[in-house]
């Protein structure tokens, strides 16, 4: 089967990922081998191609944004042959430690990902746990549905992380496929969503989707806000978020990765009770708790489809900020 592979991470410009020959894997006991039918390219993605997350599996296929269709099951699986399925970033965690018994498995210290500690989607065939595949909202075709998988869920745990009250005033910075979703999200709940982007055409599609405002990174607010979620991996828009704050507020990292934060001060960013929060992973809960939503609402999904063959251009496209949404790999 043909698959991608990163061998040498670093910038996209030095080509850090090559279509390589393997062979079809065999599913184990628990395990669904699925045929890839679409595959989401997710700034992860981009960060495991350049290094800036450290090699888990020197070789690794990108990957989790994943919609499938199983060709065989291993032993256990409560899916059959033909089912569709989704494959997201969180692939496994041990179930017993202090954090998975509290419900928050996404801090479980043995957690593995898809497309980082294993092979993920940028690839023909792939392997997924069958305990933590998702069932797919049904009415949306497969390249809508792809983003949704991580782009999606992540943002929606941002949004929860933000603690935006009912009808809050929410600031989103970078508006990419996870910010386009979560601000749909908000906006259905009766929030003023103000946008902050370097892009002019996701500014375009900010308003284009009703946020109240779109402008530049560093440009005011036009209004205090009482919640605000970063996107962007850019540390030095973290203290221009918090002055932003309303008293109060909280700010959300929704990335897992960030440059530096330049150094804070308490009174202009931190006093009157602002909070600053981080966004790790995602819960299995999150996931079909989102996909749930994400079937009742109307969420305008806006995609940029990609050949499977040209998966180095859309990873090359998403550094330099040319994809307008979500980006995805058709095969």
């Amino acid at each position: 089967m043909r698959a991608w592979a990163v061998e040498r991470p670093g910038p996209v410009a030095g080509e850090p990922v090559r279509l390589v020959e393997r062979d079809v894997p065999v599913p184990g006991p628990g395990e669904l081998l699925v045929r890839v039918k679409v595959c989401g390219v997710c700034r992860t993605d981009l960060h495991v191609a350049e290094g800036d997350l450290p090699v888990h599996l020197p070789g690794v296929t990108p990957g989790h944004e994943i919609v499938a269709e199983v060709v065989a099951a291993g032993p256990g699986c409560r899916r059959d042959r033909g089912a569709r399925v989704g494959v997201a970033w969180l692939r496994h965690t041990c179930g017993l430690c202090r954090y998975c018994r509290r419900g928050a498995e996404n801090l479980c210290p043995e957690s593995v990902y898809t497309g980082w500690d294993a092979h993920g989607g940028y690839a023909e065939y792939a392997i997924a746990p069958d305990a933590y595949a998702y069932d797919l909202p049904p009415g949306r075709d497969d390249i809508e549905v792809a983003p949704l998988l991580c782009a999606g869920i992540i943002g929606y745990r941002a949004l929860r992380r933000a603690a935006l009250p009912p009808g809050g005033r929410l600031g989103i910075w970078g508006f990419g496929g996870s910010a386009h979703l979560a601000a749909q999200i908000a906006m259905a709940g009766g929030a003023t969503v103000h946008v902050f982007t370097r892009a002019p055409a996701a500014r375009a599609l900010a308003l284009e989707l009703g946020a109240a405002s779109a402008g530049d990174s560093f440009d005011p607010t036009p209004e205090p806000l009482d919640s605000a979620i970063i996107f962007a991996p850019a540390g030095e828009l973290v203290p221009a978020a918090l002055e932003c704050l309303d008293r109060g507020g909280t700010l959300a990292i929704a990335g897992i990765h960030l440059s530096d934060v330049p150094p804070l001060g308490y009174q202009r960013h931190l006093f009157q009770e602002r909070q600053l929060r981080s966004v790790t992973s995602n819960t299995r809960a999150d996931g079909e708790e989102f996909l749930r939503l994400a079937a009742r609402l109307p969420l305008s999904v806006t995609t940029t489809p990609y050949d499977f063959a040209d998966a180095d251009r859309a990873l090359a496209d998403l550094a330099a900020d040319r994809v307008n949404g979500a980006a995805v790999l058709t095969l």
